[in-house]
């Protein structure tokens, strides 16, 4: 089965400051949005695996989309979400954010041990989601917990899921709460 993409979109956000504090270098976040029919909306299907099939060739194709937008930026974590039209339910994006939805990112990024931090929920046209963000090698890295507002306009529509992976080039401007930082990070896994 292949999912129909009706729309797909990129959210950036450059931030160069923050409480009146100017960044050594600005944190950018980037989205790629997959807007995709829901093929699980209208009876229960106690099996889902024919939609995680499906997410593997999605995420390759989000993937490809996510490196033309990247391709200047060191990439430090992500995350990931899906928004379900009201007419399907939860389960059905969970199906499609798994693990090997996930894999194509890892490979763009360079890298990626950690867990990918999700959100999944049903909502109606126009609602926004909070995508939680995480190192991409360790979830300890306090500095890189963040998050990402995504939404659109017109997705989704009662019969569609809005798939949403996003990635950031750093840490939390002005993070200072302490714990494991990147730097460590980097040099424990040379």
């Amino acid at each position: 089965m292949v999912l129909r993409i009706r729309k797909m979109t990129v959210v950036r956000e450059d931030f160069y400051e923050e409480a009146g504090q100017l960044a050594d270098k600005p944190l950018s976040r980037v989205a790629v949005v997959a807007v995709v029919n829901n093929p699980a909306v209208g009876a229960y299907r106690a099996d889902l695996k024919f939609m995680i099939d499906a997410s593997v060739d999605l995420g390759r194709q989000m993937a490809k989309r996510l490196a033309s937008e990247i391709s200047s930026l060191d990439i430090q974590s992500y995350g990931k979400a899906a928004i379900i039209g009201v007419a399907g339910e939860q389960e059905h994006g969970n199906a499609l954010v798994s693990t090997v939805f996930a894999d194509p990112f890892r490979d763009v990024i360079g890298g990626g041990k950690a867990w990918i931090s999700s959100i999944t929920k049903i909502a109606t046209v126009g609602t926004l989601v909070d995508i939680p963000f995480n190192h991409k090698d360790d979830v300890y890295v306090r500095s890189h917990y963040d998050t990402m507002s995504v939404g659109l306009a017109d997705s989704p529509r009662p019969d569609e899921i809005a798939i949403i992976f996003a990635v950031a080039s750093r840490g939390r401007l002005n993070a200072r709460v302490g714990g494991l930082t990147h730097e460590e990070v980097l040099a424990r896994n040379k």
